[in-house]
């Protein structure tokens, strides 16, 4: 029996002041896309907001059904959204934020499993990494290089073909 570990590398900064401008940019406009999410089962609001290779920003919030499964996360929503009217751009970053009506939601929330797939999917059809920030309602931020660094064992195989 062999021991191995997979290690996760970030970045933390203590506020949005610490980041480049367009880092912040996107924190914002996660912030403000949130408020429009449909969240009335969970009071779970996220937002999320990419930036493209061409400097446009999309954004996107989660929606949510009575037939739970039929909801949407933000990240996919933001993503589908992306690949259906700029299918060939690049997404070079991804800004996240959640918000909780039921009380202050202090810590870093990540994506889903099935957001952290779909995101490293997008990430394998364009052969680049796009930087993943992370920001809940309090001060600290987690800032990962690569969506690889948020699920370094993703469902990825050549058997499926291309």
């Amino acid at each position: 029996m062999k021991v191995k570990s997979i290690n996760i590398a970030y970045q933390s900064y203590e506020n949005k002041m610490e980041l480049e401008s367009i880092d912040q940019e996107l924190i914002s406009r996660a912030e403000e896309v949130l408020k429009n999410a449909y969240a009335v089962y969970s009071q779970f609001q996220v937002g999320a907001a990419l930036l493209l290779d061409s400097g446009e920003i999309i954004t996107g919030n989660n929606q949510e059904n009575i037939a739970y499964p039929s909801s949407l996360c933000a990240e996919r929503v933001a993503l589908y959204y992306c690949k259906a009217h700029a299918p060939n751009a690049i997404v070079k970053k991804i800004a996240i934020m959640a918000k909780s009506k039921k009380g202050e939601l202090l810590e870093v929330i990540s994506p889903c499993g099935a957001c952290r797939q779909v995101m490293s999917e997008y990430e394998r059809i364009q052969s680049e990494p796009m930087k993943v920030i992370l920001k809940g309602e309090g001060e600290t931020i987690m800032v990962f290089d690569a969506v690889a660094d948020l699920l370094p064992l993703s469902f990825n195989t050549k058997v499926l073909g291309e």
